[in-house]
């Protein structure tokens, strides 16, 4: 048992930062990406023994990730938001070092989960059409339609990023 707990610990350090680059994609929130990282580390804990014996763990965890943050959303859409009108907010920031990822992040955060999730699968992860359909649990059609409807709600949504937009097309 021991030997598992230190593989599990192994992994965790080894795989935390990729994990956590991931999570911020879908959720465009540090703090949210690293919930997210650590519930999926903590679902995978109790299986570990058995992923470790079959290989390769990562597929398994990053679907895991991603039915988490989806499951997230699901909870999400059914809480009431209390109006903030009136109430000031803080400026985003304009930082023209960052511009680009800004815009990327902002984009992102624009679309749906699943479109977004597609989107970093494909483009972010470089998985296939069929590993993105595994990892999301549907079909490889589906996946097209999701990559291709959110390319095309980036391309209308944030404009100043078609030139990025058309490499990935």
């Amino acid at each position: 048992m021991d030997a598992d707990r230190l593989s599990f610990e192994a992994y965790v350090q080894a795989r935390t930062t990729a994990l956590s680059r991931i999570a911020y994609l879908l959720t465009g929130d540090h703090h949210l990406a690293e919930d997210l990282v650590q519930q999926t580390f903590l679902s995978v804990a109790g299986r570990w023994q058995r992923l470790a014996a079959e290989g390769d763990p990562d597929p398994y965890v990053r679907k895991v990730l991603y039915h988490q943050h989806v499951s997230w959303w699901r909870r999400a859409r059914r809480i009431t938001h209390v109006s903030l009108t009136g109430v000031d907010r803080p400026a985003p920031d304009r930082t023209d070092e960052v511009g680009v990822t800004v815009a990327v992040q902002r984009a992102l955060a624009r679309l749906g989960p699943r479109q977004r999730a597609a989107l970093v699968l494909r483009y972010f992860e470089d998985l296939t059409e069929v590993e993105t359909a595994e990892v999301l649990g549907c079909r490889v059609g589906t996946v097209k339609s999701q990559v291709r409807d959110g390319l095309a709600r980036l391309r209308t949504l944030a404009p100043e990023l078609a030139d990025l937009l058309e490499v990935t097309s």
